[in-house]
């Protein structure tokens, strides 16, 4: 319901200055016609007209911009509450069983392992807007020592395994041979994030079977590159740039209804960009599953 008001608003702010503009237009044409020979009026007035369409013009783009962010930040707000709450049900379900039956020794392990694993989900999600928070602001000095990309993303690969419970055939690694090529400056623990987040959102993203190949590869000699590629649902062409904007939630009902905070791909593009690096994603389409590639510069020897 919301969304639907939100498109009538936008629609309808869109007809406004559509028919403001008009009307403008026919004003001043026909007062042009009445007053054609006071020039000077005449020259003042047509500097009035465009002030005045410019400003019918900006207010109607930010009226819509508005709108738009307000419904981003409303998609943001119920997925976070969704996330923060959830587990915290669980955990809570689980504790007052816990309490007020007696359960056999096994079934308490049982318990014990599921309230871990949403314990887990609701650091990844502080995590989450901690780190888009951090990301937001202006770029400042960060850590730059030598990191084996190669070997960092071996370790998210293995990491990604063991928390989605997936074997090697289901998540795969190319290296590629690129051993000391994979050299790069920065900082291990945002690169790391940035990788597990692409990760992720792979694994999020491919509900019936997951088959993700993560490979190494030289574009050139100045840079390396990590594809993420899965067999997922695919993202559609005129979101490709915009799932990397803070908030942003593809409006798909596919992919809608994958779980989330719109906040994991903007923070790996603010890492790419703070590394000198870049991040761009790929797809042909609905089902047909998608490509996230983050390209970073090598370290000079």
């Amino acid at each position: 319901m919301r969304i639907t008001s939100r498109r009538r608003a936008i629609a309808f702010s869109l007809t406004l200055g559509i028919c403001l503009i008009a009307l403008a237009v026919t004003l001043n044409i026909g007062w042009i016609i009445l007053n054609w020979r006071e020039g000077v009026l005449l020259f003042l007035g047509a500097i009035f007209f465009l002030l005045i369409i410019a400003g019918l013009v900006l207010n109607t783009i930010f009226l819509v911009r508005e709108i738009r962010r307000n419904e981003q930040h409303d998609s943001f707000i119920n997925a976070v509450t969704h996330e923060l709450k959830t587990p915290i049900a669980s955990i809570r379900l689980y504790l007052e069983t816990l309490q007020r039956r007696e359960v056999d020794r096994a079934k308490q392990q049982e318990f014990y392992r599921l309230m871990l694993q949403d314990t887990d989900r609701l650091h990844s999600t502080v995590e989450q807007v901690l780190k888009a928070g951090q990301a937001g602001h202006k770029r400042g000095k960060h850590l730059e020592v030598a990191v084996d990309f190669a070997g960092l993303v071996r370790e998210c690969v293995d990491t990604t395994r063991t928390r989605y419970h997936l074997d090697e055939t289901a998540l795969r690694f190319d290296e590629n041979g690129s051993g000391a090529a994979s050299r790069i400056m920065g900082d291990p623990e945002e690169l790391r994030t940035a990788v597990i987040n692409i990760l992720d959102n792979a694994v999020k993203y491919s509900p019936q079977q997951v088959s993700i190949l993560a490979e190494l590869a030289a574009p050139d000699d100045q840079h390396i590159a990590l594809r993420v590629r899965d067999h997922g649902i695919g993202i559609p062409a005129q979101d490709l740039k915009r799932v990397f904007k803070r908030f942003y939630r593809v409006r798909d009902r596919a992919l809608s209804e994958v779980k989330g905070t719109g906040l994991g791909l903007f923070i790996v593009r603010s890492i790419a960009q703070k590394h000198g690096g870049r991040v761009f994603a790929e797809s042909e389409g609905a089902g047909q599953g998608s490509t996230i590639t983050i390209e970073l510069p090598r370290s000079v020897a």
